[in-house]
Parts: C-alpha cells; structure tokens; sequence
C-alpha cells in the first residue's frame, strides 16, 4: 500500500484501472456545482428505485405543491416520489428511462411559483432514530450512487446484525463522474451532518470516510468538517472502489460473506450525495426533488450540474453548450455501470449521476474467442470465474452457475468485460441469467 497525506492508501484486490481520455475527470472536478433552471413540464417516473414502483396519489388537473408526495411507496423495499415544480398535473402517462424500461410518469406543468408544501417541516433536533428514520423514508431517499436502494431499508437492518460501523462512499470511481466530488467539496458540513443522522438512527458509534486518493481536497474538506467524529481515510482509485464490498474490505478488513449484504459485516455504507440528502430532510423538511450529476463527453463544456427530478437530460446538455455533431450514444451514470437513454426526452431520476455523450465512429468488429487469457479472472473483485459464468450463461445453465460458480455474488461492475480482450459481452450474459433466476424465484 502506498502512502498519502492522511497516511496508507487503503484498497482491495484486483479491479481495473480504466482510462479517462485527457483527464475529463479532473476538468469536471474542478467545475463548482451549477443549478439547471426548472423545467417547464416535468416528467416525474414513479419508478427511479430499486424495488416496487410507487402508486400515484395525484389526478390530472389537480394542483400540486413543490415537494408535495405523488407517488406512494407500493410496499417496503420502494420509495416516495415528491413534485419536483409547483403547478398542476398534465396527465399520468408512459415514459422511458435509462434503460428503456416504459413506466408510468406523472406529468408536471410548472406555474413558475415554486411554491412548497406547507406541510414539510424540519424534525427537532432531539429526534430519536424511530423519527429520523421516518423523515428519510417520507423524503424518498434513495442510494444516489447510481443503485437507487431504497435508504431506509439499508438503514432497518433486522434485530440480530448489529451495525457498529457507518461508511461515508466518497470514491466516486467511474470514469469521467465528479458530482459527488463537488458535493463532498461544497456541501461537507450536510454530508457529515447526514453521516451523523445515519449513524444515529442504526446505533453505530464508528464512522468512517473513504475518499479516493485523486481528490485530497475533498478529503480535506471532510476532515475539516468531520473534526474528532469520523476519520477520513484514503482510498486507492482503482475500479470499482466505490462497491460497498470493496469499499469495506479496504477500509476496515472486514469481509461480506458470499450471499451476504455489508450489514452482515456489521456496517452500513451511505454514499456522499445521500447523506447531504439525509441533512436536507432531517434539518430542512426537504424530500429528494432534485440531484447533483456531471455532464460529459461530446459536449460544449463538462459540467457538474444541480438538476430537479423529471427534467429531460436534453435541458441539462443544453446548459453544457449541447451535444456536438456526430453523437450517437447517450450513457446515464458512468460509462462502466451506466445505462443507455433512448434519446434526449429521457428524464432525469434519482440514479442518474451522470449524462456522457459519446461519438461511436469505429468500425463495428466481430466479437473474438474467448482464448483463456485469465484476464477476467485476475480483474474480478469478487473473485470469481467471469469466463465460465458467460459460459454456462449462454448455454441456460443458471441453476448451475448460480450453484457452482457462485453467480449471484457478481456485481455487475464490467470490469471483467473491460479486461476481455476478445470483446465478449461476459456481464450481459451474467446479468441476464440473474435476471431469470430471480424471475423463476418471484413465480
């Protein structure tokens, strides 16, 4: 392990080290945050979460405060959706998002007011963790790193996993994404103020803060805010550090067992940009009605950008100067674990952390054979066996993958497929047989 200036340079084994063009990550990192105006017409999706999707509590024509709740969560792993814009309801109606899955949006006409719900208020500051952890649910909170898991499940661990631990996510280590940077830079005080608030409601009395090693001014930052409460920690910026099982292994030694989840290993991980949300609904009454992203790629100029819910990401790359001629790939999140947008109506949600345009002008090459190179295996974080899951994937033998080769452990981070240089599509095919395994489950 190297050295740093808050001492060793913690990290995991194996992963990847992707390459970032002429350093747009350092260029984005040192954009302040700028606010998208509003838009006009918001497309709010009542699904932007992991788990079941909301039930709309709103009708067309009816009127509607900023923040006010309009879509009920439809069981407990799902999430609140609030308005986004003051005015009244269009319609409910069908949208796509990253990914191309349709679901039902409510349609939002802004009068331009910005008028809150007078029924939001900030909790007292001797809540206890049965309040706290209710205002993050009304709020909708959910994991903004991009896995958009309902927060206050991960923070319900069950009676008999203890947490004694809070981790602070600030690695941030997709290619090209620095909204959390800016955030752990302009906004320290909320994001250890929600840190707190997190560590309160489950009972942990250790905190702890990775940061990447190639933003110590952030880690800076956060030791100044943090003060005797957490310790900042460097962290190595390898692909994918930002997983919560990596994240924990290099931060404290600890392992998630195979099937496991980090409360198994008695800690929660909460990333920046959620904890700042937790300190806006604790301290503020405010729900999740917007969200910080950087914008990138094929652009006029990157930018970090604050942008409300439901705005059509066409809005924010036309506040970076537009998309230059000859784009044809729209990536919502970052370019390793990001999703595809069909075009620029898409809406923004709660995972989006980002908007990369990119140019795909090289010719399109026939995918090689896999020739046992071990490349996959020797990047895996997890430890697995990325050449025989793909193997297994595309013969169907899901049971067996799953089984034998521990196939629901993978984390769909790419890094295999990065490594491969045959080009095979190893997580597709991994995702894919996930995907059916949990279909035949839910049967």
């Amino acid at each position: 392990m190297g050295e740093s200036a808050l001492g060793k340079t913690l990290t995991f084994r194996r992963g990847v080290h992707p390459h970032e063009g002429v350093g747009e990550k350092r260029a984005t990192g040192a954009k302040p945050i700028e606010a998208v105006p509003a838009p006009a017409l918001a497309a709010i999706p009542l699904l932007q979460h992991a788990g079941a999707p909301c039930k709309p509590l709103v009708k067309p024509g009816e009127r509607v405060y900023l923040g006010q709740k309009i879509g009920a969560p439809d069981g407990f792993v799902s999430a609140a959706v609030h308005a986004s814009v003051s005015g009244r309801v269009k319609g409910i109606q069908p949208r796509i998002i990253a990914g191309g899955r349709r679901v039902a949006a409510v349609i939002l006409e802004n009068d331009g007011l910005d008028e809150w719900d007078p029924s939001l208020a900030p909790l007292a500051d001797d809540a206890g963790a049965e309040k706290l952890l209710e205002a993050v649910r009304e709020a909708g909170i959910v994991g903004l790193g991009g896995a958009t898991f309902p927060t206050h499940v991960k923070l319900s661990p069950p009676k008999d996993k203890p947490i004694d631990m809070v981790i602070l996510n600030g690695a941030e280590c997709e290619p090209f994404l620095s909204a959390d940077h800016r955030v752990m830079l302009e906004e320290a005080d909320a994001v250890l103020d929600g840190l707190r608030l997190a560590a309160r409601i489950v009972g942990a009395q250790t905190l702890l803060i990775g940061v990447e090693d190639n933003k110590p001014d952030a880690a800076r930052s956060l030791q100044t805010a943090a003060g005797a409460d957490a310790r900042v920690l460097s962290v190595r910026a390898k692909y994918p550090q930002g997983s919560e099982k990596q994240l924990i292994q290099a931060l404290t030694g600890r392992r998630v067992p195979s099937g496991g989840l980090p409360m198994d290993a008695g800690c929660v991980v909460i990333n920046a940009s959620t904890a700042a949300a937790i300190s806006r609904a604790v301290r503020k009454g405010r729900p999740l009605i917007e969200r910080v992203l950087t914008v990138d790629g094929e652009v006029g100029e990157g930018k970090n950008l604050r942008v409300r819910l439901g705005t059509e990401i066409g809005e924010a790359v036309a506040c970076c100067g537009g998309a230059k001629e000859g784009v044809n790939k729209i990536v919502l999140g970052g370019p390793m674990m990001g999703q595809c947008a069909y075009d620029l109506h898409t809406p923004v949600t709660k995972g989006v952390s980002g908007i990369l345009l990119f140019k795909d002008d090289a010719p399109e090459k026939p995918l090689g054979n896999c020739v046992r190179c071990g490349g996959c295996v020797n990047v895996c974080p997890v430890g697995l066996m990325p050449l025989t899951l793909y193997a297994l994937a595309r013969k169907g033998f899901y049971d067996r993958a799953r089984d034998a080769q521990h196939l629901m452990d993978c984390i769909e981070c790419g890094a295999c497929a990065y490594q491969c240089p045959a080009r095979l599509p190893l997580v597709q095919y991994i995702r894919a047989a996930k995907g059916a395994l949990r279909r035949a489950q839910a049967r």
